[in-house]
């Protein structure tokens, strides 16, 4: 069987190769931006979109860390007299107060979930925010759980500082995350009654996966080694006095471990690097239920990658996107777009507003993705999960609303007037005298916002709308096309 891992020939990579990268290494570009990557030849264009670092980063915002802060001592000491006096008026104030605090940092979440849509929007470091997500899905921690809008834009920001760097790096300070450290109990992990969670989720669904390779006594082995790992306000807290410094035995080491070590013994796993390259490969390349022998192969030799590097990313994500088979007709229209991408991708594509951001994030939430708040520890199922006939309804009418303003009780394709100039997308297909072929314009559109070939039959759809409409192109009717296009089942996929 071939390498489905051999290089790209650098001649194969035009436009159409560079407009994929651009969707799956990152949300999507314009035809500028696709004819620009592809001038730059395969390497250099996967080396622009990998090593990002050299790109100008977005300017960072700041929010409130003392919104949900630990209580100061005149609070404690208010606390303790309403206790001791049986003060209900001062209960009650205090209730409120608290009521207070946990509105205002509702409120900040908010903000933040409509500034990081944002930073997907408009970042010239796609794959960036693109990683960063896809690690908010595999590290998944929810707000409803630990209640501290704080600690998830930290956590946000950690994940995003090492989103290319070093796995090993990732899974140490994902230990030492206050987030999570509050989601998965770390709290009550205590040398005389050691809580499991952690531990478990650390072997099931952050480095090893669910069943591969561990057994029940290695998780609770695993948990006495992570005893007296806490927090304190926004950082991480060793309680020596909560930590076991006995001997554990852990998938077939022994030794007096902490966290560090434990962590260390599951990166040395070879089903580690095969259970992070699977997860990167159905995120980036094919998301289908099953994988094939070829599928198999590919993963394989990411992970070698991946072992050899020692856990760097980099090494991993430049050789998926120079491959032959990242590239391959069977892994076009091979992955359900998640709700983000869907959103994101139509607005950095198409160019069009970005409209409400607070009513795309609400949008994103019907549909099944609502940032900072995956459905569990396990994060969000993805593929074929995110397509039910609710959720199609809501994707079907978020893209009207993005191309022509309008709400979906009150949209008309033909009234665009709250549209945007779409012109841009067909610049390069215009004529001498600037008029636009309908069919040729139709076979570009559809492959531009399909991502590939399109059937014979959608050809036929489009070129009859136009034919219904005088056979003529201009602003309103091409807003007409890409949201009959938008419509189109495949466009659910990249």
């Amino acid at each position: 069987m071939a390498n489905p891992l051999k290089p790209l020939p650098k001649n194969q990579f035009d436009f159409w190769q560079a407009q994929h990268l651009l969707v799956r290494a990152g949300f999507g570009g314009t035809p500028e931006q696709a004819r620009a990557l592809a001038e730059l030849g395969l390497e250099k264009a996967v080396a622009y979109l990998v090593e990002y670092e050299a790109l100008a980063a977005v300017t960072e915002r700041s929010f409130d860390a003392n919104i949900m802060r630990p209580p100061t001592a005149e609070e404690r000491a208010l606390q303790e007299r309403a206790r001791r006096d049986n003060d209900e008026a001062l209960r009650a104030q205090i209730q409120r107060e608290r009521q207070d605090r946990e509105r205002s940092d509702r409120e900040q979440l908010r903000e933040i979930q409509k500034w990081w849509l944002q930073r997907m929007i408009e970042s010239g470091r796609p794959l960036e925010e693109k990683l960063t997500l896809f690690w908010h899905g595999h590290f998944a921690t929810g707000y409803r759980t630990i209640e501290d809008s704080f600690h998830m834009v930290a956590q946000n920001a950690f994940l995003r500082e090492n989103a290319n760097g070093s796995f090993r790096t990732l899974v140490h300070g994902i230990l030492h995350d206050p987030a999570m450290l509050e989601y998965l109990d770390s709290d009550e992990n205590r040398r005389r009654s050691p809580n499991e969670n952690f531990a478990r989720e650390l072997m099931e669904l952050f480095t090893l996966g669910e069943g591969n390779g561990y057994s029940e006594r290695d998780i609770k082995e695993g948990a006495r080694a992570l005893t007296g790992w806490t927090f304190r306000d926004d950082e991480f807290f060793f309680d020596p006095s909560q930590h076991d410094p006995t001997s554990k035995s852990i998938l077939g080491r022994s030794g007096e471990f902490g966290g560090e070590e434990f962590a260390d013994i599951l990166l040395a796993r070879e089903e580690c690097s095969l259970f992070i390259c699977t997860k990167l490969y159905r995120f980036f390349v094919n998301d289908a239920p099953k994988l094939t022998d070829t599928d198999r192969l590919a993963i394989a030799g990411l992970a070698k990658t991946f072992r050899t590097s020692k856990y760097e990313l980099k090494p991993v994500l430049t050789q998926l996107f120079q491959s032959t088979h990242f590239y391959a007709p069977e892994n076009r229209l091979a992955v359900v777009k998640s709700p983000m991408q869907l959103m994101v991708q139509a607005i950095r594509s198409f160019r069009c507003p970005s409209r409400e951001l607070a009513s795309l994030i609400s949008a994103g939430d019907l549909m099944g993705q609502q940032l900072l708040q995956p459905p569990s520890v396990k994060g969000w199922d993805g593929g074929r999960a995110w397509i039910n006939t609710s959720t199609l309804f809501v994707r079907h009418n978020i893209l009207v609303y993005l191309l022509t303003g309008h709400r979906p009780e009150i949209y008309d394709w033909m009234a665009t007037t709250d549209g945007f100039d779409a012109m841009h997308l067909v610049d390069g297909l215009k004529r001498a005298d600037a008029s636009l072929d309908p069919k040729e314009t139709v076979m570009y559109l559809l492959r531009f916002a399909l991502g590939a070939e399109p059937r014979p039959e959608r050809v036929a759809q489009m070129l009859q709308f136009l034919e219904s409409r005088g056979n003529r192109i201009d602003n309103d009717r091409l807003l007409a096309l890409l949201a009959l296009i938008s419509a189109m089942p495949e466009y659910q996929l990249c």
